[in-house]
């Protein structure tokens, strides 16, 4: 779990805070991304958790403990931090790059291998391949899988992540996100999430939170924010289509039917966005399931207004 309470910080000189009062809290093994206009504090408020940033008011917990308490050293070695630049040591090996956090607490050479082997394993880069080469030698989205790799290496109970697909390109991202987000639901990890993509907040996010200016504007499920934002600039920032991304968070098997329809069925993890964008495309009322039965246009737009 982590919570935060009044968390505030004020620069050195600057007229106004950076980050003014936050309160908010990540359930355990849930994931909330944070989110807002360019220069709103979604960073430095990530930062303060992992004390990267020291705040200059208020409290952070983590699973129950008082982290501005804690000695700053070991706090991090107990949190996960993943980057949009990934920040890998060039000179290393990959596994080298992955036993960072376990060499820190001391492991013995024989724990830190099998832990390497096992998140490379679980991030899909099998040590047998992977282990000995150097980051020069990945792509993009290879790189920022070690990255999480080596977040997870200690494993930490809680993660931070920093535009963590940034760097990868659009049509590796969506899936490097669903595995991402798969494995950090299976493995149970509380997750702290900034991007500025707010289709990426909501797909990622158990909760999204928005900040403006240094504060939190709205702090909801992603079907409440897009359903119900809590003033102009929320609505204006979440854009004109709310309702299409509302679809997005839902699966297409809600609105399973029976309506006669023709053509390739949608694949199982679809989204009633999908099953609409099918629909256009294919110039139909309807499209089958995987699986068996259909979704409507009519049950797309039920779903829509509810």
């Amino acid at each position: 779990m982590i919570r935060l309470e009044g968390l505030t910080k004020r620069w050195p000189g600057a007229a106004a805070p950076a980050i003014r009062d936050i309160t908010l809290e990540v359930p355990e093994g849930t994931s909330c991304a944070l989110i807002g206009p360019s220069g709103c504090g979604k960073t430095t408020t990530l930062r303060m958790v992992n004390r990267l940033v020291e705040p200059t008011a208020g409290r952070v917990w983590i699973a129950g403990e008082d982290a501005l308490r804690q000695d700053p050293v070991r706090l991090r070695r107990r949190i996960g931090y993943v980057i949009q630049e990934v920040g890998l040591f060039p000179h290393r090996s990959i596994a080298e790059n992955v036993a960072t956090v376990p060499v820190l607490l001391g492991w013995d050479a024989a724990r830190i291998g099998a832990r390497v082997a096992e998140v490379l394993e679980l991030v899909g880069l099998p040590a047998p391949r992977f282990a000995d080469r150097r980051p020069y030698e990945l792509s993009g989205g290879e790189r920022q899988r070690v990255g999480v790799a080596r977040a997870l290496a200690g494993d930490p109970p809680v993660l931070l992540m920093d535009e963590p697909f940034g760097a990868v390109d659009p049509l590796r991202r969506r899936k490097l996100q669903d595995e991402v987000l798969k494995l950090l639901r299976e493995l149970g990890k509380t997750v702290l999430l900034v991007t500025h993509d707010v289709e990426e907040a909501m797909r990622l996010g158990d909760a999204v939170a928005i900040l403006r200016d240094g504060a939190l504007v709205q702090h909801a499920a992603p079907a409440e924010l897009l359903a119900r934002p809590a003033d102009g600039f929320v609505a204006e920032f979440l854009g004109t289509d709310r309702a299409l991304a509302r679809l997005g968070l839902f699966p297409a098997t809600l609105a399973r039917g029976e309506a006669p329809a023709t053509g390739p069925a949608l694949p199982a993890d679809a989204t009633l966005r999908d099953a609409l964008s099918a629909m256009l495309a294919r110039g139909a009322r309807a499209v089958p399931l995987a699986g068996g039965g259909s979704v409507s246009l009519e049950a797309v737009l039920e779903r829509a207004a509810g």
